[in-house]
């Protein structure tokens, strides 16, 4: 699942990387503690985490965080 993740951000398409975090989630099957996570209900998380959702980043954020991961911005160095 983590290469998935990897792969979702690698590719810079970043409307993906609340889909891939979704797909987690349900791969899991911990949408409802995700949700819990987040402060919204399940049918609220499916709706944001679609490919037609606008997930604000607060929501990202914990729910990357109730799966086990840390968001990181690191400084990228030029070739």
């Amino acid at each position: 699942m983590e290469d998935y993740l990897a792969a979702a951000l690698e590719e810079k398409d970043y409307t993906f990387l609340p889909v891939a975090l979704a797909d987690i989630a349900r791969a899991r099957k911990v949408m409802t503690k995700a949700a819990k996570a987040a402060g919204v209900s399940r049918t609220s998380l499916y709706q944001s985490l679609s490919t037609d959702g606008r997930t604000a980043f607060e929501t990202i954020a914990k729910v990357a965080d109730s799966l086990g991961y840390k968001i990181k911005l690191t400084i990228r160095r030029n070739k």
